[in-house]
C-alpha cells in the first residue's frame, strides 16, 4: 500500500490505474519491439518456433501422431512396472561437480516426486487458462477466425517440442541433498552442453533463460492472469473508477500471496481440485454451445480455414493472421518456451522420454482441443457480424471490448447464467496459473541467486507486485509485455533444442527398447 500511496502522491489527479499505465505502457512496447523484430517483414521468433517444430516433427518421424496412443497409455500406468524397482538414485552416488549433476541419471528407481499423470496435471494446469479464454478471444479478434487455424498448427507442431524440451528436462535434473527436485531449461543447457563440450555456451544460455524466466513469470503467468481476471470482474460488478483494477489486483495478490508466502497448503489443495473442475464445467459449456448450434458447425469451420489463407492485404496479412495465431498458442501451450520442462522435470520415471512422451499431450489439450472450442463459440456468436474482426481492438456498439469479456459475451448469448461462472472460472485459473507460474519463476530465480531463504521472499514479493501492475494496466500493454516475456524463452531456449535434440533420440530408443514397442502395436 506504500507503493499505490506513493504514487497517488506524485500524480494526484490521476487515478493509479492510469500512474501505472503512463509508465507500464512504454516498457511494454519496447520490450515488444525488442522480441518481435522482423526478417523480410517475418517475425523471426515464427520461423524459430515453425521452423524448430517441424524439424523435430520430421527428425522424430512425426511422434506427435505416431506415438499419441502410447503417451495415453503411459499416463494411464500401463508401464508404470517397468519404470519401478531399482534402488534409489541420491547425490551420493552422482558425479557432482561444484554442486552439480553432471552424469544424466541413468537409473533413478524411485527418483522423483510425482507420477506421469501428477505432472502432467501440473503443468497443464499452468498453460490451461486465460490463454485459453481471453487469449483465443484476442486472436480471433485481433486475425479473425483464421488465426484459428494456425493455433491449431501450433499446437501440432508443438506436441513435437514439448516432447524433446521435456525428455531433457528430466534427463538432465538436478536432485537435491533432501530429494527435491530441480530441472528446466537452466539444467540441461548448462549440463547438456557440457557433455557436448561447449560449457562456456550452456553456462551463458542457462543463465539468459533464467532471467528471462523470472521475466516470463512476471508477465504471462502473472501480469496477463490478473488483468484479465481483474477485467471480467470489473464488468460483471459493474466496478468503474480511477483505481478499480488496482484494488481487485490488491485483492488477488493477498490472496495469491497467502499460498506462496505462508505456504498454506490445504488452500493450493483445495484449488488443485477446484480448477479441473472448472476446467471441465467450460468445456462443457463450450460442447452445449457448439452442438445447440450445430447447423452452424459447418460455417465456423469454414470461416476458420478460408481466412487462415486470405491474402485480401498481402503477404503481409496472411503472415499477420499467422503470427496472431502462433503468438496466442504460444502463449497459451509454451512449447517451445521450456517453462513446462521444470514441472515434468519432477517426474518419478528412470526413463527420460517416457516423460517426454507424455509432455506431447499437453499442447494437444490445451490448444488443439480447448483452445479450438473456444475459437468455435466465438466464431458461432459473431456469425450475424456483431463486431468486425481484424482490427486493431474489438468494438461492440462503439464500446472496446477486451478478451475475457468477450467470452463471457459469447457464452451469455447461449447460457445467461453463464458469465458468473466464467467469471469464478477465470479467477481460479489465473489464481492456479499464477501459483504454477511462481514456482516456474521462483525456480530460475534460485538458479540465479541461490536457493535462500531471502532469495525465496524477495522473488515472491515482486511476484505479488506484478499482480497489482497487471491488473491495473490496460490490456494490450499487458498482453504486449506478456507475449514478448513467454517468447524471449523461445531464443535460448530453441537453440539449446538444436544442439541436444540428438541426446533425445537416444532416450526414446532406450525407452522404446525397454517396453518393447513392437509387441505394444500388435
Amino acid at each position: 500500500m506504500m507503493l499505490l500511496n506513493f504514487l497517488a502522491f506524485l500524480a494526484p489527479e490521476k487515478g493509479i490505474d492510469e500512474i501505472i499505465n503512463d509508465w507500464f505502457t512504454p516498457i511494454a512496447e519496447a520490450w515488444g519491439n525488442i522480441v518481435l523484430f522482423r526478417v523480410f517483414d517475418v517475425p523471426f521468433i515464427l520461423v524459430l518456433l515453425v521452423g524448430g517444430a517441424l524439424v523435430f516433427t520430421i527428425y522424430f518421424s512425426v511422434i506427435n501422431i505416431r506415438r499419441f496412443p502410447l503417451a495415453i497409455n503411459i499416463v494411464r500406468g500401463k508401464y508404470d512396472h517397468i519404470e519401478q524397482g531399482e534402488e534409489p538414485v541420491t547425490t551420493s552416488n552422482l558425479n557432482v561437480v561444484d554442486g552439480d549433476i553432471v552424469d544424466t541419471i541413468r537409473a533413478e528407481g524411485q527418483q522423483g516426486e510425482v507420477s506421469h499423470f501428477q505432472a502432467l496435471a501440473t503443468a497443464v494446469s499452468g498453460t490451461v487458462g486465460l490463454g485459453n479464454i481471453a487469449g483465443v478471444a484476442l486472436a480471433v479478434g485481433l486475425g479473425g477466425p483464421g488465426a484459428t487455424f494456425w493455433m491449431i498448427v501450433c499446437g501440432i507442431l508443438g506436441m513435437s517440442t514439448k516432447f524433446v524440451e521435456c525428455t531433457l528436462g528430466v534427463k538432465y535434473r538436478d536432485i537435491g541433498e533432501d530429494g527435491t527436485v530441480y530441472g528446466g531449461p537452466m539444467y540441461y543447457l548448462k549440463k547438456g552442453f557440457t557433455e557436448i563440450g561447449k560449457s562456456g555456451l550452456g553456462k551463458a544460455l542457462a543463465v539468459i533463460f533464467a532471467i528471462l524466466c523470472v521475466g516470463a513469470s512476471f508477465g504471462g503467468g502473472n501480469a496477463a492472469q490478473s488483468n484479465q481476471a481483474a477485467s471480467q470482474l470489473a464488468s460483471l460488478m459493474g466496478i468503474t473508477g480511477g483505481s478499480s483494477g488496482t484494488i481487485i489486483g490488491v485483492c488477488i495478490a493477498v490472496l495469491v500471496g497467502i499460498v506462496i508466502i505462508g505456504g498454506i497448503k490445504r488452500i493450493a489443495s483445495v484449488t488443485e481440485k477446484i480448477v479441473p473442475f472448472m476446467a471441465g464445467i467450460y468445456v462443457l459449456a463450450c460442447l452445449f454451445i457448439i452442438f445447440s448450434n450445430y447447423d452452424m458447425i459447418g460455417y465456423a469451420f469454414g470461416e476458420i480455414f478460408s481466412s487462415a489463407f486470405t491474402m485480401e492485404a498481402g503477404w503481409g496479412g496472411f503472415f499477420g493472421v499467422m503470427m496472431v495465431g502462433f503468438q496466442r498458442a504460444a502463449f497459451s501451450n509454451e512449447a517451445g518456451a521450456g517453462s513446462a520442462s521444470i514441472a515434468h522435470s519432477a517426474v518419478n520415471t528412470k526413463y527420460p522420454a517416457s516423460e517426454g512422451l507424455v509432455a506431447l499431450l499437453e499442447p494437444f489439450i490445451d490448444t488443439v482441443v480447448i483452445c479450438t472450442m473456444t475459437a468455435l463459440v466465438i466464431i458461432i456468436y459473431n456469425s450475424t457480424g456483431i463486431f468486425e474482426y481484424g482490427g486493431s481492438t474489438v468494438l461492440i456498439d462503439g464500446v472496446e471490448v477486451e478478451g475475457a469479456v468477450l467470452t463471457s459475451m459469447a457464452f451469455e448469448s447461449a447460457i445467461p447464467w453463464f458469465p458468473y461462472v466464467l467469471t469464478l472460472a477465470i479467477v481460479l485459473f489465473a489464481i492456479s496459473t499464477m501459483i504454477s507460474w511462481s514456482y516456474y519463476g521462483l525456480q530460475a530465480w534460485m538458479y540465479l541467486f541461490g536457493k535462500s531463504k531471502m532469495a525465496d521472499l524477495s522473488y515472491k514479493v515482486m511476484f505479488l507486485i506484478f499482480i497489482v501492475i497487471g491488473a491495473a494496466a490496460n490490456m494490450s500493454a499487458v498482453w504486449g509485455f506478456s507475449d514478448a516475456m513467454i517468447l524471449a524463452l523461445v531464443f535460448p531456449n530453441m537453440f539449446g533444442l538444436f544442439f541436444l535434440f540428438p541426446k533425445v533420440k537416444e532416450e526414446l530408443n532406450r525407452y522404446l527398447e525397454a517396453i518393447d514397442v513392437k509387441k505394444f502395436f500388435k
